[in-house]
């Protein structure tokens, strides 16, 4: 009779159970390998998905929502995504989430092309030397589009930007800034009238720098800092000054410290 009933229940609300082929295609998008092979990457959670939609910033492939990720999507979105839309069981995002615990909204959704050139012109430009961690990538393309920038240029062995880590992160501000990878030091022998800034630890004083309009402010790796190839191609050196005993700051947190004092 139970059973009965949880069938008659599951009709009612139009459940989907999702296939083995979709779960595992999915899955597979946790992986950068796979993402680059069929250039598509997953959001969760209403915020991130909501904004992604609302603004068409990706094409989006697939929606899949719980009762109460159904309830989070506006009846514009519901009828704009109808037949994009799969309302599944909790237990059934849990098999595809790529968090710890699953959210009540995922999206399947295209990457933007690759650039393949950049014009960083009339404008403050991050380069970033292989930042390893996607949270901190992730932060830094969020604290970039608040304070305006329009590009961020990663060395090859940056994090990749479409890491479910790193979306999550971003709040959408993935859409906002392009983010270009290449070989970072061919890159900035190409812009030899831009000025370079290096951001490190021993530097000149971050309060002794005017506001800059045009530039390439470069942040280097979580433990290693800045590699020395890039180094010899650095303009000026920019030191956030301390006051404790902390060795170094998190590198999300000392690029939006001097992305506010070069900006504003």
């Amino acid at each position: 009779m139970f059973i009965s009933l949880l069938n008659a229940a599951k009709a009612t609300k139009n459940f989907s159970m999702i296939n083995k082929s979709a779960v595992k295609y999915i899955q597979s998008l946790q992986h950068k390998k796979f993402r680059d092979e069929y250039s598509t990457f997953i959001a969760e959670g209403p915020k991130v998905v909501l904004e992604l939609l609302q603004h068409n910033i990706f094409e989006c492939e697939q929606l899949y929502c719980s009762v109460s990720g159904m309830n989070c999507l506006t009846d514009k979105i519901k009828k704009q995504f109808a037949e994009k839309i799969i309302e599944v069981e909790d237990f059934e995002l849990e098999k595809i989430s790529a968090l710890n615990t699953a959210n009540n909204l995922l999206g399947v959704f295209k990457k933007k092309p690759d650039f393949k050139s950049i014009n960083i012109s009339n404008s403050l430009t991050l380069f970033l030397d292989d930042i390893q961690d996607p949270g901190n990538l992730g932060t830094i393309i969020r604290t970039a589009d608040w304070f305006g920038l329009k590009t961020i240029f990663c060395s090859n062995a940056t994090a990749d930007c479409y890491n479910p880590k790193v979306v999550q992160s971003t709040m959408a501000s993935l859409g906002r800034v392009n983010i270009v990878y290449g070989n970072l030091i061919e890159e900035l022998q190409k812009h030899k009238n831009i000025k370079k800034y290096a951001a490190v630890l021993a530097g000149q004083n971050l309060s002794t720098f005017d506001k800059i309009k045009e530039g390439i402010l470069i942040i280097g790796n979580e433990s290693k800092g800045i590699s020395s190839a890039v180094m010899e191609l650095v303009d000026e050196k920019i030191t956030i000054p301390k006051n404790g005993q902390a060795e170094s700051l998190n590198v999300a947190v000392a690029t939006g410290i001097i992305l506010y004092s070069i900006t504003n």
